[in-house]
């Protein structure tokens, strides 16, 4: 049983890892990676994330 990939947002960097969630299958999950990774390697949820705990 596959449960998660290691999706590549961008060519040349490390993988972002994906996974199924409650009520999200494994494709909504990387289709959902992909549209908010645009130009990054992060999706923009877990940077503003990042970023808000940062201060």
């Amino acid at each position: 049983e596959v449960i998660g990939v290691a999706l590549r947002t961008r060519e040349s960097t490390r993988p972002v890892y994906v996974s199924i969630g409650h009520r999200v299958d494994l494709d909504a999950a990387v289709k959902w990676t992909l549209a908010c990774s645009a130009g990054f390697r992060v999706p923009e949820p877990l940077r503003a994330a990042h970023r808000a705990a940062r201060g």
